[in-house]
């Protein structure tokens, strides 16, 4: 049975109609204060048919346009809650990010010698010829996002841990 379009929605079923894990969903709460689920009982989330058209913007502004989280979190600032919302429903545009915003600076493919102001992480690594061939470009670039999320992870966790916890895990 399908549910009423402004029926609220679980967290399963916001992640299965986004393509996202749900631990995905849990990070950019603690990214994005716009993303306010409610929470039932036991720690259930609920989102609003709003929750879900600001997460399918955040989702295309990161994974369709290459945005920063930082990037998405001055679009919020800047544009308001209601212009995302408006860009996961399909009714707005956004333009390219700035390079300050870009998850992966574009290079000119013909100027081989064109340097990123600042690489990430992920640009630094020295990757392999047979990753390279072997790829698309547009595979690297989610491989890059996933890893610079990946990254942005371990340095919350990182940040969360006591002292003690810290100095016992390196």
């Amino acid at each position: 049975m399908d549910k009423s379009p402004d029926a609220f929605r679980t967290i399963s079923e916001v992640a299965e109609d986004l393509d996202l894990p749900q631990h995905v969903l849990r990070f950019w709460e603690t990214r994005f204060a716009h993303i306010k689920p409610l929470k039932r009982g036991g720690g259930r989330r609920y989102y609003r048919p709003d929750d879900v058209d600001l997460l399918k913007g955040i989702r295309h502004l990161l994974y369709g346009e290459g945005y920063t989280i930082k990037g998405v979190q001055r679009i919020l600032k800047e544009e308001g809650v209601r212009f995302v919302q408006a860009v996961g429903r399909g009714e707005q545009s956004v333009v390219a990010p700035r390079p300050d915003m870009r998850a992966v600076p574009e290079t000119d493919m013909g100027d081989e010698e064109e340097v990123p102001e600042r690489p990430s992480p992920v640009e630094r690594a020295p990757a392999s010829p047979f990753l390279r061939a072997a790829m698309p470009e547009a595979s690297l670039r989610s491989l890059r996002v996933a890893l610079d999320d990946l990254l942005e992870c371990d340095r919350v966790l990182s940040s969360l841990r006591s002292p003690g916890e810290a100095a016992a895990s390196e």
